[in-house]
């Protein structure tokens, strides 16, 4: 058994699949790592760069985009470390940040779900950990307040604004572009739920953990870059109306049937109130007019699902199934 699967799950990301594998190839050290990457049926020749540059990589190729969720399940079924990380493609390792993960993971037993610091290209901290969606975290994410008080424990709760990421902390959820998982805690809780098909699967993940007693931890010292919506920026509004559907199936499995009206409403109630800002952008900004119409469209047409039929938002093709782990 080695001690970590590196398990990447790849869509039309060659140049930036290559840049992840090298640099974990150069900044992991003292552990021993084997990775495997499941390929969603790329059409840029990431399989073909991965076989003729990384030959020593384990490759899966798909023959159909399974999504995120059941890609990183096909890894996770094959692999052999102590610890699974999910890692995106559109990732950089630093400075044996894998490795410290690991350690890290080691000194705390009770921990199920690890993850690190986040940058964004240019250095700056990208955001990552944030609590489990819930009424009230919707309706101050509607609201926008948290964009107006940062620095507010309530306004700011759900995303954590307030937290400069800067201190080990137990959190609800750590974002999936660097998720170390214990196995023995997957053995427990099961894999990822593949109704999910992308967005949402980590939330479940690590709300499906707390629930059986494990922490999700958070250190700051490992760091990675995330170049972030590498992927999902292929098909805005489809991925667009996807996270709407995953928060949506996230509160019908895991809150009162009484909650999930009122969450289809604020989820709406929060796309609708973006539209005019993005119609304003198209009217001022004729460079970004193109965009800011696709935009303020995806909302319109999400916000509207969001109330007349939810589960036309999922892209997974499998008939969503009704079901509860609780």
């Amino acid at each position: 058994m080695v001690d970590v699967s590196i398990i990447i799950a790849s869509w039309n990301t060659r140049g930036l699949l290559r840049g992840c594998l090298t640099s974990i190839h150069e900044q992991t050290r003292d552990i021993d790592y084997e990775i495997i990457v499941v390929d969603n049926t790329s059409t840029d020749g990431s399989a073909e760069m991965v076989k003729k540059t990384f030959p020593q990589v384990t490759l899966i190729e798909n023959p159909e985009n399974r999504g995120f969720a059941a890609a990183n399940n096909q890894g996770i079924a094959i692999a052999k470390g102590r610890y699974i990380l999910l890692l995106n493609s559109d990732t950089v390792v630093l400075d044996n940040a894998i490795a410290k993960t690991v350690s890290f993971s080691d000194d705390n037993p009770d921990a199920a779900v690890v993850g690190c610091r986040v940058l964004n290209p240019d250095k700056t901290l990208q955001p990552t950990c944030f609590m489990f969606p819930s009424t009230l975290n919707m309706l101050l994410s509607s609201s926008y307040l948290y964009k107006l008080f940062p620095r507010s424990k309530f306004f700011g709760r759900e995303r954590m604004t307030w937290w400069n990421r800067d201190n080990v902390r137990e959190v609800d959820v750590v974002t999936g572009c660097f998720m170390l998982v214990r196995r023995k805690a997957i053995e427990q809780a099961g894999m990822l739920d593949e109704q999910f098909f992308v967005y949402g699967e980590e939330t479940d993940w690590c709300y499906r953990f707390k629930k059986m007693g494990w922490k999700i931890l958070f250190t700051p010292e490992p760091e990675i870059i995330h170049y972030g919506g590498q992927t999902t920026k292929q098909m805005t509004e489809k991925f667009r109306l996807q996270l709407s559907g995953s928060m949506l199936i996230f509160m019908r499995r895991h809150r009162s049937k009484l909650t999930f009206p009122f969450a289809r409403f604020l989820i709406a109630l929060f796309l609708f109130l973006r539209v005019p800002y993005w119609l304003a952008v198209a009217m001022l900004k004729k460079n970004e007019r193109k965009k800011s119409i696709q935009t303020a469209k995806a909302y319109s047409i999400a916000g509207f699902y969001c109330l007349a039929d939810w589960k036309k938002l999922l892209m997974n093709k499998v008939r969503y199934r009704e079901y509860r782990y609780v």
